[in-house]
Formats: structure tokens, sequence, C-alpha cells
């Protein structure tokens, strides 16, 4: 008897199998590209910098310069993050605003003006990034010397604690008054112990138009005040040395919450300010400015140095 003939799967088995089989193939390659996908959706975001897509609001004193166009338009590009400038008239209010989380970073003072708010606050905002030392300069419209002042003349200083101090340093340097034991950082006008001219302290906003207006012969200005004011160069008649050792606490700064002094994002727009397009920029407008690139850990150590300093002569 012959063997019977071989049984072959009928055609729907067969079908089955290769709808099955197409289907495996089909998913396979999905997965395929949502790997491949992801992959070249991070290696984008990577290449637009950790903080792309988000936006960075920072307190300043002086949105309507230049550099800050350049700032601005390097982080969206380079970073993809969208900064907005938020200005301040009044150097009292950006720190609170920050504290407050109404800004995520600030970028106006130095690290004495810092040290002294944090004492008096009660706060804890650290600096993540340098920018300059200014000098802090005393300006006339009518004297080409502080020894031409007139005696008894009125000059204006600025009357917050830390620029207070600063400017008597300035006006001492130029043989305008003395200071009790030579003077601090945290001198006031109650330190004079002799003057040649009447010391006038005022808001510091309001130097540059005190000195204008003609009601002071000479007005201690701080840089984005007299930048503001297009106050002439050639009407400084003293200034103090931002290259000196005693210019550190000077230092001005970008500052954070605490909470947020590591922050990656922050970091690179920290970073971002020393880019040498936005060097360019700020240097034709700041051509006495010296621009300082210090690590946040050290200016981190100079700010607690200075606290302790302020918590002395405050006696606390």
């Amino acid at each position: 008897m012959s063997s019977p003939a071989p049984a072959l799967p009928d055609k729907p088995k067969r079908r089955g199998l290769l709808i099955g089989i197409v289907a495996a193939l089909a998913v396979i390659a999905v997965i395929v590209a949502v790997v491949l996908g992801t992959r070249d959706d991070t290696t984008s975001t990577a290449a637009a910098g950790s903080g792309s897509g988000e936006t960075v609001t920072i307190g300043v004193a002086d949105k309507s310069l230049p550099y800050w166009n350049t700032y601005t338009e390097l982080a969206q590009s380079q970073l993809g993050v969208t900064v907005e400038l938020v200005n301040f008239s009044d150097y009292t209010l950006p720190n609170p605003a920050l504290g407050q989380g109404e800004l995520d970073l600030n970028q106006f003072q130095h690290i004495q003006y810092l040290a002294n708010y944090n004492v008096e606050a009660g706060d804890d905002l650290q600096p993540i990034g340098a920018t300059a030392v200014y000098p802090l300069p005393l300006y006339s419209l009518t004297a080409k010397s502080a020894a031409e002042l007139p005696a008894d003349a009125k000059v204006a200083i600025p009357n917050d604690a830390i620029n207070e101090a600063r400017g008597l340093l300035v006006l001492q340097e130029a043989g305008l008054v003395t200071l009790k034991d030579g003077g601090t950082a945290f001198s006031t006008t109650n330190d004079i112990e002799s003057a040649k001219v009447e010391v006038t302290p005022v808001a510091a906003d309001q130097t540059a138009s005190a000195l204008q207006s003609g009601s002071v012969a000479a007005a201690i200005v701080n840089n984005n005040y007299a930048t503001a004011a297009k106050l002439p160069a050639d009407s400084v008649i003293v200034q103090d040395d931002p290259t000196s050792a005693a210019a550190a606490p000077y230092v001005n700064i970008f500052t954070a919450r605490k909470e947020d002094a590591a922050n990656e994002t922050y970091l690179e727009l920290a970073a971002l300010w020393h880019d040498p397009a936005v060097q360019e920029v700020f240097l034709q407008d700041n051509p006495s400015a010296i621009v300082q690139d210090t690590p946040a850990a050290d200016l981190q150590a100079e700010l607690t140095k200075v606290e302790s300093d302020a918590k002395a002569a405050q006696g606390k």
C-alpha cells in the first residue's frame, strides 16, 4: 500500500501566518522609528542648551543698554532660553522681588550690597556669576578737579548704606573729607570728622539729576545712572581703583535664590554674559569697567566673608 500523500496546510492558516509576520514587522518598524525619533529629539534639545524652551526673568537696572539686546538674542539662539528683562530704577526692589519669586535672577548689584541686604533682611540670596567691577566716580560739570570745588560746595552721594560708604571713601581719597579711623566699607556721614564740602546723601537714582540741575556742584553717580544720564566721561574728577584688592567686594554679580544656586540653566545664563559678542557691545559703552569671570564658589566665599563684616558692623 502506497503511503498517503503529505498533507498541506490549508490556505487560511497560511494567510494568517503571513499577516502575523507582516504585523510583527510593522510593530518593529514603529518601535525603531520611535527610538530613533526620541534620540534625534534628545540630541536637538542638548544642542539647544539645558534650558531649551524655558523662560527666565532677570531683574536689571539698565534694560535699555545695547548689550542686553545681544545677550537676550544669544540666550535664545544658543541656549533656547527666552530671557525677560524687568527694569528697576530703585535699588531696594530687585532683591525682595527675587526672594519672593517674582524674578528668577537679578543682575544689578555687587557683593558688598548683597551682603548688607542678606544681613538686614535675613535672606540668603547667592551670587552665581561675576560680570565686572566699575569704578565709582565723582562727577562735576563745573570743576575740573576736586581741588577746584569751592568751599562748602554741595556734593551728592547715594544714600543707600553700601554706596554711601564707598562714596565717602572716594571723597576721602579726593581730600574732601576725613573719616573716623580712616573709614570702612560701612562708614556713614556720621563718621565724617572734617569736610571741605557739604556732603548731601540722596537716592542713588537722583544723584545724576541733582548734578545736571545744578543743585549740587559734584555728585557720586553709579555707572548705570551715569550712562542713562549721558554724563560725559571727561566730567569725572576722581574715582576709586577697580583693579585694587580692596575692590573685590564690588564685583557685580548675577544673583539667585540659594535653592537655585546650582541651577544649570541659570549658571549657563551667567556664563553667557562673557560671550565675546556681548563683551564687544558692553565694553563699547563701559570702557572703564574691569570684566571679572570669577567662579561661583569664590563669589560665594567672598559673600560669606563680607556678610561676617556686615554683622560685626551692625553689632549682630
